[in-house]
Formats: C-alpha cells, structure tokens, sequence
C-alpha cells in the first residue's frame, strides 16, 4: 500500500508513523484513557485491510479518530484530532492570502453568499471583507483557543462572525431611541439636540441608526412609537403657527383641516426619509444598515393615535415598495418590519383590526412584516412584549435598581451554534453515546462563548460614543469601561442550534414530528435550555437558548458531514440541514399545524425563535392569510410568511416566470436572465425532489434550482 501525502506525493506506507503519533497523544491523557499497544495494532491491520493501492493520508487520520470514538477514548481522540491540527497549522503559510485574492478577483464563492445584503464587487466591501480575512486569520490561529478552532473546523460548533472578533464589538442590540431622541445625542462631534418635528426626528433616527450600524456587526431594531410624540408636535406647531397667522380668518374647523393636510404630508415624507435613508445609506463595513422597525400598538400609550398614524404609513409605503434603476416597483430588503398582534388588534373584533389588514396585505405583496403575538410573549417573558434584536434573537427579562423592565440599550455579545446532527451520526441508536456527546460538545460551546464575553472586558466607551457614550446601550464618560454592562444578565450571550430533524430521525429512526421523535426532541431541546440556565447561574451572565435563522449555517454544517460521513439518507444528502426546530420542508404538513407543532419548541428556545410557513399566491389568498394571522396571535410567538410566487426585481413583473430554451430563467416581461435579481419557485422545472429533466443538463439544472 501507498499513501498519498496532501500536496499529492506518493510515499511508501510505514506503519510506525502512525504508532509513533497515536503514542504522542496517548502521552497527554489520563491512564485510563490511553489504549494499550494491542488496540493499537487492532487500529492499523484495521487500515491495512482496507485492500486499496492508494490511501490519502486525510483518510488515514479519519479511520484512527473514528477508530478511537468507536472504542470510547473521547479524550485520547480529541488530543489526536488536537495533534493533528497543531501540525496543520504548521504546514501553512498565511492562511488570508489566496481567499483575500479570490475576493478582489470576485471567485470568492463562500464570502459572495455568505450575506445577501453585501455586494462583494464594491470596493467598500471588498475593504471589509479584506479587514474580516485578516481577523478570521488571526482569530483561528492567535485568539480562540485551539480546540475552539479545531471544533468550528470540523463543523462540531460554528463560532459565529469570527471575521469581526479581533476588534471589541459586539452582535445585535435594541437601540434606546427614547432616550436620544428626548435627550439628545452627540454624532462626528455634533450636538444633536431633541428634535422640534416628526421630519427631524425621522431624519435624526437614520442618522442614529447608520452610526450605530457601523460600530457592531449585528442589526438593530427601533421602537416606532418613540416618533409618535414627535408627531404630536408637529401638530401642535401647524396648530400655533395658523391661529397666530389665520386665527382671525379662519374657523376651528377649517384650522383642523389644513393641520390635518399639512401633518399628512410632514407624515408621508418622514417615512419616505426612513424608508429611502435606510436603503440608500451605507454603513462602513460596505452594506445598507441592518435595521428593524417594531411596530406595536398599546391603547393606553399617551401617543397611540400618532403611533397608529405612523405604523399605517410605514405599511402603506412598504406595500407600495421603492423604485429600483430601471424605475419599477421592487419589495425593498429593509428595513425589516415587526408587527405585534393585541388583543386590540387580532382580527377578533378589535379597535384597530383594520391597521392589521393593512398589515396582512403588505405581508402577502412584500412579505413583511413578521408577526409576534403579544399574548404568547406575554406567556413567555414574565408579561412583557418587546423586539426581537435584528438578528431575531430575544433578551432575557432584566430589571434595573427600581425593579422596572428594561429591553431598549441592551444587546447581545455574540452566538456560537451547535451542530446537532453530527452528533446524531456519531451517536446513531446509542443514546447513551449520544448524551454523553451532546454534554461535551455543549462545555465546548460554553468555553467558546466565554471567549466571546472575555474578549468584551475591559473595552473603553471610547471605542464606540455613539453606543457607550451617547445613548444607543448607555452613557458612561470618556475612559470607563464597558463590563457592568456585560455582566449580571444585562446582556446576552446566545447558543444556537442547528437540525433538530435531523438528529431525531438518526437516532430514533422518525421525524420529531412523528410522537416518539417529539418527545425526544423535547428532551435535547429542554436539556440545551437546562445548560444555559446552569451557566447563566454559575457565571452571572445571560446565556439564552436561539432558534437561529441562518440558513448559510444549515448548509455549512451539511456540506462538512457530508464530506466526512458520506451520503446518509434523509441527513447528508439534502445538501442542508433543517434550521433549529423547523419542521423539514418535504414533510406534509398544514400551515396551521406547522405554527401549531413549532410552538411547542418556541417556549423553550427563549433566547430566540422564529416560525415560518410558505403560501402560494399570497396576493389571492387574503383571507387565507387573515386567518393564518389571527391564528397566531393564539397560537406562537413569532412567525412569518414566505410564497412560492415568482417575481422579477428588475421590471416588478409579478407573474410566472419560465425556462427558457436554453434552460436560464428568463422574465417574459424584460427579458432579465440574472436569477440572482428574481423570486423563482421550484415549481417551474418540475422540480420534485432528486429527479430532474433527464436531457444532458441535469446537473446544471439542479445547481440553479437550489440556488433559487
């Protein structure tokens, strides 16, 4: 036998290399760990029969480490698996160097879908992209500790945003925008004082909103009815200027009416500058801020008449959507919008069902906003409503020295996710392996996350005023540091979790949708929160467990258990894994059921969850939606839509959108053939699972399907 080194020279095999290197790792464990020289050679005749001319030497290092996992040495495994990163490392140069030069070459594939609010062509970009190489670089080989950035390499965990960790910012956070409005702010150096009118305070809030986003990694979100009293100046002032110009001329009535057409037009245009600000600005790290509007109506609210005025503006102009170049009507990417289901406001009968409606129907043209049922957040955090953080994670509840609840200036410090299927696979029927394993690879997530809080001590507010300094978080002076707001449950630090299907159906043979398969994936479920709730007690900090939405993370995790399991049915080969708890996409299931069965996991995955369900042809399913929508005001949390209806983003065509015969898709309205710039669904190849049109492009017709 041969072996094949990794830059492809063929070497003769010596066994004593291998002996030689599992004795090195045996050297660093406990004695009951180490195997003995019998189970050592076991090891190697079990390589030798493998009968193959050739063996890579990658191959070779997976069979001992399987070999070792199979015989229960976890920890003689993990400091072989350890040996052999520490020499992998060696073997490289600078890791930054040709991913920095695909990336100016735009053949960085990974990066360029990595964040679909990010155009990797545009030099701004590219600068923080070339900036997060350099970290991810350095963060990997210098400042995570070794076995972190072994467990992420081998898709064990995922040590989210790695490209920003080498600088002391944190994820997402909710922005106190009460506060800075009411009380001012400082930007570049420049007193920003309370604003006197709606117009500014709208001008003000994007303006707060661009300086956050570039200093911190995540999105954010704004409370909307903060501008509701600055709506009510507005008034006052149309009101004060025509009675001291017109009071004699004109009746009250007639005042009323031009107050009221004046504010209507100050009102239009506010929102038109948050809705343009946000789209047009950029942030220094190259992409439009990621930014989320909640929209909330509170009938006790002093302001609840402006706030209801403002939310229905917000929706009037998202339906309407924002033109692109070529002049068309297209569904803008943010902001992001939240509506909350009341009970004022449920569809039940309510005094403001017909702002939801409004709601409903710009949800079925540009599928925002998402929905979350006050009464189920209610429910789960001790009678409190509030927004998610822009990357859909919740905070826990908090409350200051006066024993007052406080969501708005507070913030997450960073997710690190565990891959739940990969330990499904190792584990495969044996439960006990597999609890064993998920307790492992849980402290693994909890050191990584410890890595994200130590590496916030210690920052200066100086580092980012216009969060520490100036209102967004807090406002401390100029030389304090930052760490009671990090410590004590104020902020978050989120673990995320990944295919819960999958892990079910490897290691009780059903989906978690299936009776058995429910109970146990209720049980990882409340065994990952019972961790978090354990760390949050033994540290003082707020540790949560998130139903991450990221899809990317899905198909990361797939793709590296593929390539060192094989094609497992039903697992590896879908090319994804399922996001958090969602039910699989093949699964036949009603969208009532789907929010029904999902909500039973929302009430434990407190740090973060979101449901969605996809309906064909929302723009004529409108009482469809209405139902669905008051269906989950009394059933879950959060949730929101997705269709299977096809659109162009170039022209707005609206329509079913073909093949052409040369197999691209094509709008039958302007002819664009860029499928990144269309909605297309599945349905218009005859998709139907792993069977395609069999005429000699197969293969290139399945790429575009599941890009698309």
């Amino acid at each position: 036998m041969k072996v094949q080194k990794r830059d492809g020279r063929i070497t003769p095999y010596d066994e004593e290399k291998i002996r030689a290197a599992i004795k090195k790792a045996n050297e660093t464990v406990e004695e009951k760990e180490r195997i003995d020289g019998e189970l050592i050679d076991e090891i190697i005749r079990h390589i030798e029969q493998q009968g193959r001319e050739i063996l890579p030497v990658e191959t070779i290092q997976d069979m001992i480490e399987a070999s070792l996992v199979e015989h229960n040495r976890y920890a003689l495994a993990k400091r072989y698996m350890l040996y052999r990163f520490q020499r992998a490392l060696l073997r490289k140069s600078n890791t930054t160097d040709e991913s920095i030069l695909k990336l100016i070459r735009n053949e960085n594939k990974e990066l360029a879908e990595e964040n679909s609010n990010k155009n990797t062509t545009l030099a701004s970009t590219q600068r923080d992209y070339i900036a997060g190489e350099v970290s991810r670089d350095v963060t990997k080989r210098l400042l995570l500790p070794e076995q972190i950035t072994m467990a992420h390499e081998n898709g064990i965990l995922h040590f989210h945003d790695a490209d920003y960790f080498i600088q002391s910012i944190f994820n997402c956070c909710l922005i106190n925008i009460g506060d800075m409005l009411d009380n001012g702010t400082v930007m570049n150096g420049k007193l920003i004082e309370t604003p006197k009118s709606f117009q500014v305070a709208c001008i003000v809030t994007t303006q707060i909103i661009a300086a956050v986003a570039s200093n911190q990694y995540g999105g954010q979100s704004v409370a909307v009815k903060h501008l509701a009293k600055y709506l009510r100046r507005s008034r006052e002032k149309y009101e004060r200027e025509l009675q001291e110009e017109l009071g004699n001329e004109l009746s009250r009535e007639e005042i009323e009416k031009v107050v009221s057409i004046r504010l209507r037009d100050e009102l239009k245009s506010g929102v038109q500058t948050i809705q343009y600000q946000i789209n047009t600005l950029m942030t220094t790290n190259g992409q439009a801020p990621f930014v989320t509007l909640f929209l909330q109506i509170e009938p006790d609210y002093e302001y609840v008449k402006e706030n209801v005025m403002i939310i229905e503006e917000i929706l009037r102009q998202r339906l309407q959507g924002t033109k692109n170049e070529q002049g068309a009507y297209v569904t803008p990417a943010f902001p992001k919008l939240i509506y909350v289901l009341d009970e004022c406001n449920s569809l039940n009968g309510g005094a403001y069902d017909e702002v939801t409606r409004l709601a409903v129907r710009c949800s079925a043209k540009r599928m925002y906003p998402d929905y979350i049922s006050a009464k189920k957040m209610r429910e789960n955090y001790e009678g409190n409503v509030f927004s998610c953080m822009g990357c859909r994670s919740f905070l826990s509840p908090w409350k200051d020295e006066n024993g007052a609840y406080k969501w708005e200036g507070r913030f997450n410090q960073g997710v690190v996710s565990i891959n739940l299927p990969q330990i499904g696979i190792i584990a495969r029927d044996d439960e006990d392996k597999f609890w064993k394993l998920l307790d492992e690879r849980l402290e693994l997530c909890r050191e990584a996350l410890m890595c994200r809080h130590k590496a916030l001590l210690g920052t200066l507010s100086d580092v980012s005023p216009i969060h520490w300094q100036y209102g967004a978080i807090t406002r401390l002076k100029q030389g304090e540091v930052i760490d009671p707001y990090l410590k004590h449950g104020y902020s978050t630090l989120s673990l995320g979790y990944i295919g819960i299907y999958e892990m079910t159906y490897l290691v009780k043979g059903v989906s978690h949708t299936d009776p058995a398969g429910r109970e146990f994936a209720l049980q990882v479920m409340k065994h990952m929160k019972a961790a978090t709730d354990r760390w949050k007690a033994e540290t003082g900090l707020g540790f949560g467990l998130y139903g991450t939405p990221a899809e990317s993370l899905c198909y990361r995790f797939a793709r590296i258990d593929r390539q060192k399991y094989g094609t497992i049915k039903n697992v590896t080969d879908k090319g994804y894994y399922t996001n958090s708890y969602h039910v699989d996409v093949r699964e036949p299931i009603t969208a009532f059921d789907k929010f029904q069965f999902e909500s039973g996991f929302q009430n434990i995955s407190t740090g973060g969850a979101i449901s969605y369900v996809e309906v064909p042809n929302m723009c004529q399913n409108l009482k469809a939606m209405e139902a669905m929508v008051h269906y989950i005001y009394d059933n879950i949390q959060y949730a929101e839509f997705n269709t299977k209806s096809d659109y162009c983003q170039v022209c707005g065509f609206d329509g079913e959108i073909r093949l052409n015969d040369d197999l691209e898709w094509e709008c039958p309205q302007c002819h664009n053939k860029d499928h990144s710039k269309m909605n297309v669904t599945r349905r218009t190849c005859g998709y139907l699972g792993e069977n395609f049109w069999n005429n000699g492009k197969t293969k290139e017709i399945r790429s575009r399907v599941l890009h698309l």
